[in-house]
């Protein structure tokens, strides 16, 4: 088992490509709407914006970023980057010229197992990014009814056996509670077939959709980033997306496409009639991954993917 508490990590995915995406100027107001450990908050800093202002809804991730970036333009609240609207009306900010979106779960959260995110090390089953909030994986997993438990580890998880392994579940929390991260997945690792040398362990998509789940990273992703595009978003400002997850890269990609070509026009139609004009252009066409060389030194850059839309 890990120590009680890992380190923060600063160590932050797509460095470069994230800060060059934003296209930092002198003078201009930005925003990192998940903050963790500083590591991106530290490179923008360093790019010298004028102001800088950082949210995260995880406690721990807000004292270890603070601590680090003692600037007198950096200011950092705690909250969901999906109230950004809110937050930056109460720092007097209309809008901004820049916007960078981390999602996902970040190292240091994985490695404390406390936090109970991992099934690597045996802990409470919580998961929470935000311990302000009711709903944990201990929750789900004893309380939500059997097909309740399929269908998040299918939608939010991509698990194929999800209802083989919320039978299994169900059958165990019924010989007693589930209090832990190493019972949850030692009920679905005798659920699985066995493995072959090099296979994912079998908890990694059941786990990664609990923790969606509890803290309902999927469903307002769309609505946030339009109204954050929408509201937040200055003219010829940048909004970089990076994510771990193709269904959150699905949304991402799907809303840049949307607000690229709004229009609604039946397709035979020669000329649009409706008149919705678009509010971004694209940076990436395609997404922006990670080199050779940041895979070697940084596992969990594995999976990113950086999207970039510019207002218009």
């Amino acid at each position: 088992m890990a120590a009680e508490r890992a380190p923060f990590e600063h160590l932050p995915v797509l460095p470069d490509e994230a800060i060059n995406a934003l296209n930092i100027r002198q003078g201009g107001i930005y925003v990192d709407g998940t903050l963790g450990g500083g590591g991106h908050s530290g490179l923008i800093l360093a790019a010298n914006p004028g102001r800088l202002i950082g949210i995260d809804r995880d406690e721990a991730a807000l004292a270890a970023a603070t601590s680090r970036l003692q600037q007198p333009n950096f200011q950092a609240a705690r909250g969901n980057f999906c109230d950004m609207p809110e937050i930056l009306q109460g720092f007097g900010i209309a809008k901004v010229d820049g916007i960078l979106l981390d999602l996902g779960v970040s190292s240091h959260q994985l490695d404390t197992p406390q936090r109970g995110f991992s099934y690597r090390f045996d802990g409470p089953l919580d998961m929470r990014m935000d311990n302000r909030a009711s709903l944990t994986a201990y929750e789900i997993v004893n309380h939500f009814q059997e097909k309740e438990i399929a269908d998040i580890l299918y939608n939010y998880g991509e698990e194929r056996r999800s209802r083989q392994l919320a039978a299994a579940i169900s059958v165990g929390r019924k010989i007693r509670p589930i209090e832990t991260t190493a019972q949850l997945a030692e009920i679905i690792e005798k659920a699985s077939p066995r493995r072959k040398f090099g296979d994912p362990h079998p908890s990694m998509r059941s786990f990664m959709a609990l923790r969606i789940a509890v803290n309902n990273e999927l469903d307002p992703l769309y609505n946030s980033l339009e109204q954050i595009i929408g509201n937040c978003l200055a003219t010829g400002g940048r909004i970089a997306v990076i994510t771990f997850h193709s269904l959150e890269d699905r949304i991402v990609k799907n809303l840049f496409q949307k607000l690229t070509n709004p229009c609604i026009c039946p397709r035979d139609i020669p000329y649009c009639v409706c008149n919705k004009a678009p509010l971004v252009k694209k940076i990436t066409k395609k997404p922006i991954l990670p080199s050779q060389a940041e895979l070697e030194t940084n596992n969990r850059a594995h999976s990113a993917k950086l999207r970039v839309a510019e207002r218009i």
